[in-house]
């Protein structure tokens, strides 16, 4: 059997973080319970276009305007109603506690977010940006614009201390309450990138937002805490390895 070489494991490396970054950003929102699946335009507020606008100008929507009546004016056509693209927003809670430095895993994991941080400033996506490592964590960005300045961050980012990772997790959970009432049409997504070595679970808050969880532990021994994390968080799960 052939040996892999550096740069066939690196490029499969740059080939798994863009594939998770894919997963992640195509994760959409939850339906909201009860919400009327017909297209119809500005009753769903909170639906993935946006709120819909009445147009005055543009092309003219005849069957609309048909139904008022044979039109006799210039303001008897009624005109297709626009959509505003509903804003996004990605929220990135990343553990880099001292347990995430082993077998290269925050290392490895930094990969992926620089493609997911990419993507979104492809995408013009708003995001926030938390780290858990040493006693309390720490907010990075807060809602802003996707920019090329968070590489340069990432780059520096390393892991160390302790894991504040359920403090980390209630401030989020705030964050996101208040951030809803704030911004009620926009589209939310959380990623989470733990090794999942918690002492215990039992006080996960209920974040009630659509995400991923990126496991990154590794090594010989492992406690496979991450997953039961995830479904606690109800967020979906995957192994940085696959």
């Amino acid at each position: 059997m052939g040996r892999v070489t550096g740069a066939t494991a690196s490029h499969g490396c740059a080939s798994r973080s863009a594939e998770l970054a894919k997963k992640a950003l195509g994760i959409r929102p939850r339906s909201i319970a009860g919400a009327d699946a017909k297209p119809r335009p500005g009753i769903l507020e909170q639906g993935s276009q946006g709120a819909s606008r009445g147009a005055d100008s543009g092309a003219i929507d005849w069957v609309q305007t048909l139904l008022r009546g044979r039109p006799k004016t210039r303001e008897d056509l009624a005109h297709k109603a626009r959509k505003s693209a509903a804003q996004e927003l990605w929220l990135v809670l990343i553990d880099a506690s001292a347990s995430t430095r082993r077998h290269q895993a925050l290392s490895d994991a930094k990969g992926l977010l620089a493609q997911l941080f990419d993507d979104a400033y492809r995408q013009r996506a708003r995001v926030a940006v938390m780290t858990a490592s040493g006693s309390t964590p720490q907010w990075h960005v807060s809602g802003a614009k996707a920019s090329k300045a968070l590489d340069q961050w990432l780059e520096g980012l390393g892991a160390g201390g302790g894991t504040p990772l359920l403090d980390a997790l209630q401030e989020v959970g705030g964050w996101l309450e208040v951030r809803r009432k704030q911004f009620a049409q926009e589209q939310q997504r959380f990623l989470l990138v733990t090794d999942g070595r918690l002492k215990e679970l039992s006080s996960l808050p209920r974040l009630n937002c659509p995400g991923l969880l990126i496991d990154i532990e590794r090594g010989p021994i492992r406690l496979g805490r991450a997953q039961q994390m995830a479904v606690d968080l109800e967020l979906d799960y995957q192994h940085i390895d696959g």
